[in-house]
């Protein structure tokens, strides 16, 4: 009788420790690992959009502070629904329109993936997870429209941007019956969204602030808080582990090379814009540092599933360098990329999206053409990677600009000139980042 009290005592603690696998039905078996992991990813990336917030926030002036923020914070509930709504259909139901977009039933409002199970994973948090993408990549573009334009402007136009430019896109590169997915031996590889994400938002940036015109240079504007940015920068370093390791959708060996080429591309990206800092201005800045890990992870973002740390390191490098004197031609070019999202995003990622085919470790070459049955090569695949990109910016440029004028159309964009003078905080919003201080 002791035995069997001791047994019925010791058996739940046993139980709960031991690993388990949660059944869903009968045929269809949950990997806790890997969910736990996904779920994880999946508020990591969502980290990353009050990152963007505090990064962005700290850039422009007082008076804009709040509604350069809200812009990041208001995709969270704007693309938020629209993602349940419709965005996760287009982007990975099947093909429709000519492999255009996708459309499933069962994905509107998310209705049919109550019991569905995708590689171990509930379809649940593939959804949230992907559509934590699809809310920081519009987000990003609003570096380029920063204390210009209508807050009821920029929501239109997010909405716009994701439904015909992010998620036809996102089709495009990682649907299974997407055209890039499967162009060549191995498809465009993108692993988090180089092409995707930050191409796409960095190009139509750059449309934006041409549509727009200049606020800056015109008008002189001092960052109102590096520490926020630097901060923000922080935020956006961490959250990245889950952007790029999520994005493996597995727990394990895979998992671990994507998470490890992140860091070092991004330490590499950092270090090298403080060298170029040290040696063309002999001083080390916070906003240098903060740049110069954007543009590390940026250029990492497609590739960290493929490189080597060799590799990661040289990306991250080059990116830095590239980053650094895309932004010197905006001075002289006259654009109003504001916040420099095409100066890092646009191209520091598609220097990564071209050059990770040169980075590529053997042991994936080798895989790619065992399972494609087709010769893989370095040019094969470079090929494919700069199809991938000429498709990305000439859709997202045209798109953009189709965009832009019906939002001007319709809700209007451009703010006033009184207004703009205001400050967006108090003119848009009735509010002021920073109690009573005001800054004409």
């Amino acid at each position: 009788m002791k035995k069997k009290s001791l047994l019925a005592a010791v058996a739940p603690i046993i139980f709960a420790l031991t690993p388990q696998i949660v059944h869903a039905s009968e045929s269809t078996p949950v990997d806790t690992g890997t969910t736990a992991w996904m779920l994880i990813s999946t508020a990591f990336v969502l980290l990353m959009v009050p990152g963007l917030a505090m990064f962005y926030g700290g850039l422009v002036r007082t008076k804009n502070v709040l509604s350069t923020m809200m812009h990041s914070f208001v995709s969270m509930a704007v693309i938020g629904v629209l993602w349940v709504v419709c965005g996760y259909s287009i982007a990975f139901g099947p093909n429709i329109l000519g492999g255009f977009a996708g459309w499933s039933n069962d994905y509107f409002l998310l209705k049919g993936i109550d019991d569905a199970i995708i590689k171990g994973v509930p379809e649940y948090v593939l959804a949230m997870f992907q559509g934590k993408f699809a809310i920081i990549a519009p987000a990003l573009t609003s570096g380029a429209l920063a204390e210009r334009v209508y807050f009821r402007g920029y929501i239109t136009f997010i909405i716009l941007w994701m439904l015909f430019i992010y998620c036809p896109l996102c089709h495009w590169v990682w649907a299974a019956d997407g055209w890039l997915y499967n162009a060549g031996a191995a498809g465009v590889i993108d692993l988090a969204g180089g092409l995707v994400i930050h191409v796409s938002a960095g190009f139509s940036a750059l449309i934006v602030a041409i549509f727009l015109g200049l606020g800056y240079p015109k008008t002189p504007m001092a960052p109102n808080n590096l520490v926020m940015t630097l901060t923000g920068a922080g935020l956006l370093w961490v959250g990245w582990f889950g952007f790029n390791a999520g994005s493996t959708v597995h727990s394990g060996l895979d998992t671990a090379r994507a998470l490890t080429m992140t860091q070092i591309s991004a330490a590499s990206g950092a270090l090298t814009w403080l060298i170029i800092e040290y040696f063309k201005f002999r001083k080390a800045t916070a906003l240098g540092f903060a740049s110069g890990i954007l543009a590390g992870l940026v250029a990492i973002t497609p590739a960290a599933g493929v490189v080597l740390p060799f590799g990661a390191i040289i990306l991250g490098a080059l990116s830095s360098v590239m980053c650094f004197y895309a932004l010197t031609v905006k001075v002289k070019l006259g654009y109003d990329d504001s916040l420099d999202c095409f100066g890092i995003h646009g191209i520091g990622s598609a220097l990564g999206v071209i050059l990770l085919s040169f980075f590529i470790r053997d042991s994936w070459m080798q895989n790619a053409s065992a399972v494609s049955h087709k010769i893989w090569t370095v040019w094969n695949q470079l090929t494919i990677q700069l199809m991938g990109i000429g498709a990305t910016i000439l859709f997202a440029v045209v798109g953009t600009i189709v965009i832009c004028f019906i939002v001007e159309k319709t809700v209007g964009f451009r703010i006033t000139a009184e207004s703009e003078k205001i400050g967006l905080d108090q003119s848009i919003h009735g509010e002021h980042g920073y109690g009573s201080m005001q800054e004409y």
